[in-house]
């Protein structure tokens, strides 16, 4: 399905037209106001002329080939039509009415009707239940807004909105970048925002891709579009709504209940080299970001300022978000001191104010930090704006002349959001200096781009790992296993080269004593059962048992525990562990997510996991440096590497484990749900790290 002749269609036809105030007159409007080159086709049986175009009573008197049809008339008048447009040739369409699936099983048929005919067609579609399209390059408009202006309009950014008001607000603000295409996708029954981004990566006037997200339609094509867009060097910014977990979700593991749809997003972007935003602040901000020709290459941040109390407020919103605003170097320093006079603090942000001559100081310092050894981006902030009438600055001059001797990207930023001088716009974009405002949205964008600027990570050959046919895991069993139980899940994961417990499976107390004399004391007691995933909440596990004496009293007392159950448990029977004692309790599972497919946590474990529900988490199969980056991101790298004088654990040891872990689970994607393991233990430097619970759920589907 090509969208050539939705996106930007040679002749346009609009059923429904009027001269009354309507969708159809304002598109008439449109076309009329962006001088629109082609042929424009009114439909309507009521009037033989609308806004001075002849108006044809049916779509069966139009020429044959008409490349798209807009739809102005309510969502009951349009199943018929629509179809006789798919007979007419038509190659595009949108349909603005709401009514559709969204409102009910009659709305739900109606669709997929449409659906129908578009695909034996090989019909494009946006909508229905959007406010259409606009490319303003190509002077066309099959968008049902109201456009009075149209000089601002044309720039390099692709947007594509699933709600027609996100669409509207920023197409209202137009003063530091513009659009190549805005795509209201509304309900998106045809055409997705995976086909549009597609799109936007061949166009030629689209340098950048926003979108506005409620539903990811078709996922694997969404990834596969993020994909093309990072390889043709194009960054996708997307805000994503409707983050919350999927609450309707059966979950067996802790795992599956902490990789929420969320979170899951958030990784499936970053790894596909998106640029995840949380706001509009934060998108507007992005986009204006990406108007230089240069982006930077690294994260280091160098500010210039004029003002001793913004320096400090840079600081700390710096430290907040995890920024990079690397101190100045001695040599820069003392250039500083040489004009200026003895700098404040670390020298980054740069107060450049000094004795109060600003012509010489401020270029002075903006030089310094332009030259200056590891800066990959240069800032000077102001808080010059509309507000108020003030003396125009001189600041957007030093600035200007600076970008024009580094190779550095160089930013023009106001202290508060959304506020500047707009006469300074022109001379800026001479200059290939960038506008940006508000210090959290502003500075984060910059590290926004230039983490997406950043070489991707590696791919890596999982493990050579023999995949287990599940058929095999069902053998001598009543039925097919809901869950597998820890002492066979421990199994499969020690013939994948997984550290694991020893232990030994027994069917009573006499085997478990001779059990606990193989083994040694101190030992655990453990039920077993693939009808209890977990057992500590029933009271199922002992751990520390010192001797024969507490072994017994500990068997009995689970016994009786499981006798009171309401419903007893299929195939019970009982592991003797060896305690492992002393090192850090960490955590690692895979979950299936229902779009995106297999995910990796991990975090502090024990109860930690229920308690600071932190995590890290990647999408398998595992990059190189992945399963390092997930340790370091976590609060268990600080513990890990020793608190208050507790030895280092061993490191390596966990991250060879996540590896082996992911590998595991990659072999056997196509049967496997969850794996929760639960605890892990990290022992000292050099000692390893040994799983002591394990729990494995099947995909009910495979």
């Amino acid at each position: 399905m090509r969208l050539d002749r939705l996106m930007v269609p040679k002749s346009i036809a609009i059923f429904g037209a009027s001269e009354n105030p309507s969708p159809g007159r304002r598109i008439l409007d449109a076309l009329a106001l962006l001088d629109y080159p082609g042929e424009v086709y009114p439909i309507n049986p009521k009037y033989e002329s609308v806004v001075g175009r002849r108006c044809y009573p049916s779509i069966a008197a139009l020429p044959r080939g008409v490349d798209a049809i807009v739809f102005c008339v309510n969502h009951e008048l349009v199943l018929a039509p629509f179809r006789e447009a798919a007979a007419h040739g038509m190659g595009g369409a949108v349909i603005l009415d709401h009514g559709f699936a969204e409102k009910g099983e009659d709305g739900r048929r109606m669709q997929a009707e449409i659906v129908a005919i578009a695909r034996d067609a090989g019909m494009a579609v946006c909508g229905p239940n959007c406010m259409g399209i606009l490319s303003p390059h190509h002077r066309t408009s099959l968008y049902t807004g109201t456009i009075v202006d149209k000089t601002p309009v044309p720039g390099n950014v692709g947007l594509v909105a699933q709600s027609g008001s996100i669409a509207i607000g920023l197409l209202t603000d137009c003063r530091r970048f513009g659009f190549s295409h805005v795509v209201t996708a509304g309900n998106e029954a045809v055409t997705c925002t995976a086909d549009y981004i597609d799109y936007l990566c061949d166009d030629s006037h689209t340098r950048v891709i926003a979108t506005f997200t409620e539903t990811v339609r078709n996922p694997e094509r969404y990834v596969a579009a993020l994909d093309k867009a990072a390889s043709c060097g194009k960054p996708v910014v997307v805000l994503k709504v409707g983050r919350s977990e999927r609450s309707a979700r059966a979950i067996s593991s802790h795992t599956g209940g902490l990789a929420g749809e969320g979170r899951v997003f958030s990784e499936v972007l970053r790894r596909h080299r998106a640029i995840e935003v949380r706001d509009l602040e934060e998108m507007t901000e992005v986009l204006a970001c990406c108007q230089g020709s240069r982006w930077p290459k690294g994260r280091n941040i160098g500010v210039v300022t004029a003002s001793g109390g913004q320096a400090e407020l840079i600081l700390d919103i710096a430290a907040d978000l995890g920024l990079s605003l690397p101190p100045l170097s001695d040599a820069g320093k003392e250039e500083v001191a040489r004009v200026i006079g003895p700098v404040s603090g670390d020298g980054n942000p740069l107060d450049a104010w000094g004795n109060g001559k600003f012509q010489i100081n401020m270029p002075h310092g903006i030089n310094v930090m332009a030259k200056e050894p590891g800066i990959d981006a240069v800032v000077l902030i102001s808080d010059t704006n509309d507000g108020q009438p003030m003396a125009p600055t001189r600041y957007t001059g030093f600035l200007a002349d600076a970008a024009k001797s580094t190779d550095r990207p160089c930013y023009f930023m106001n202290s508060r959001h959304g506020l500047f001088r707009r006469e300074f716009m022109e001379k800026l974009r001479e200059s290939d200096v960038a506008m940006i405002s508000g210090i959290k949205p502003g500075l984060g964008a910059i590290d926004r781009l230039a983490r997406w600027n950043a070489p991707p990570p590696a791919p890596r050959t999982p493990r050579n790992v023999a995949a287990v046919d599940p058929a095999t895991l069902n053998t001598g069993k009543t039925a097919a296993r809901h869950s597998i139980n820890e002492v066979d899940a421990k199994r499969l994961l020690a013939d994948a080269g997984l550290p694991v417990v020893p232990e030994r499976l027994v069917t009573g107390a006499a085997s478990a004593q001779e059990a606990a004399q193989a083994i040694g004391y101190p030992v655990v007691l453990k039920a077993v059962s693939d009808d209890i995933p977990h057992k500590t909440e029933l009271g199922l596990v002992a751990v520390g048992l010192r001797d024969a004496t507490a072994l017994a009293a500990a068997f009995a007392a689970m016994k009786g525990r499981v006798d009171a159950l309401p419903k007893p448990p299929r195939e019970l029977a009982w592991t003797v562990q060896k305690m492992v004692t002393g090192g850090i309790e960490v955590f690692a599972g895979v979950s299936r997510d229902p779009d995106f497919g297999l995910t990796l946590a991990f975090g502090l474990g024990g109860i930690m996991i229920d308690v600071l529900k932190e995590f890290g988490l990647r999408t398998l199969p595992l990059r190189a440096g992945d399963a390092e980056a997930m340790l370091a991101g976590t609060r268990a790298a600080k513990v890990l590497a020793g608190v208050r004088g507790a030895p280092a654990a061993d490191a390596p040891a966990v991250v060879d484990c996540l590896y082996g872990l992911a590998d595991f689970a990659w072999a056997n994607r196509d049967w496997i749900a969850e794996i929760d393991l639960n605890p892990i233990i990290v022992l000292p430097k050099s000692g390893g790290c040994v799983i002591v619970d394990a729990l494995i759920v099947p995909d009910k589907a495979s």
